[in-house]
């Protein structure tokens, strides 16, 4: 493990350990990474840098370096602090199937991904996660133990949760509303379009005004959900039909 690499997970894992003598340190990590979530929610995470959260935090940038190396380490710190431990279930309801465990785990993901859309340009890429990131894949993963599924079968299905519910994110975000607007949104242009041009789309305009008669319940969040663990299940009925070796 490479330096850089060394320092991302001292930050994200620890330990940090505290000076035995000497005044009370005026910053802590968590303090730091709250004032860069304040800034990226509200402003971007273009926006954000050493320069403002320091300005933030009313200390100078020199003194925020001595907690944090740079806006990598920075930008790290935010994400585990936004996206914290998975949340267990709530006392006196224990978890359901697999279905219902994931079902459930995709909507809170939705939800945190929608209150700090910037994560999504953070996440790109191989990196260092924190143990908070990390404990949403455990959950999803363990929904599914005892299936049937290999361990990378059920790595892909989180997987493939996550893209879902990164793609409907980055559709609301780019609409500037929650999901299942931008669809709407798009139904407006098609409306227009189809007015037009539709004998040149006939399955397209049939599709548009079956949407139209349905009254838009036809949400692609919801509609994909359902369907990637739709897919699963059949996978994990054939295996219970036909156990490997």
């Amino acid at each position: 493990m490479d330096g850089e690499h060394a320092e991302m997970v001292r930050l994200l894992w620890g330990p940090h350990p505290r000076p035995a003598r000497g005044p009370r340190p005026t910053l802590d990590l968590p303090r730091i990474a709250r004032a860069g979530i304040e800034i990226a929610d509200a402003e971007g995470l273009a926006d954000v840098s050493m320069q403002r959260v320091a300005e933030r935090l009313g200390v100078t940038k020199m003194a925020l370096y001595r907690y944090v190396p740079g806006k990598a380490q920075l930008v790290a710190l935010m994400v585990e602090a936004a996206i914290g431990p998975c949340p267990a279930p709530a006392p006196g309801h224990p978890p359901g199937g697999w279905r219902e465990q994931l079902d459930e785990w995709a909507r809170q993901l939705l939800a945190l991904f929608l209150r700090h859309s910037w994560v999504l340009a953070a996440t790109v890429g191989p990196r260092v996660q924190g143990p908070g990131e990390l404990s949403w894949l455990e959950r999803a993963v363990s929904a599914l133990d005892g299936t049937g599924l290999t361990g990378a079968e059920r790595m892909d299905a989180a997987v493939l949760l996550v893209g879902h519910v990164r793609g409907i994110t980055q559709q609301a975000h780019a609409s500037g509303g929650p999901a299942g607007v931008p669809e709407a949104q798009l139904g407006a242009i098609l409306s227009d379009l189809m007015q037009s041009h539709g004998e040149s789309y006939p399955a397209l305009t049939a599709a548009f005004a079956s949407a139209v008669e349905s009254d838009g319940q036809d949400q692609a969040w919801e509609f994909g959900l359902q369907r990637i663990l739709d897919g699963l299940a059949a996978l994990i009925d054939r295996r219970a039909a036909s156990p490997r070796p």
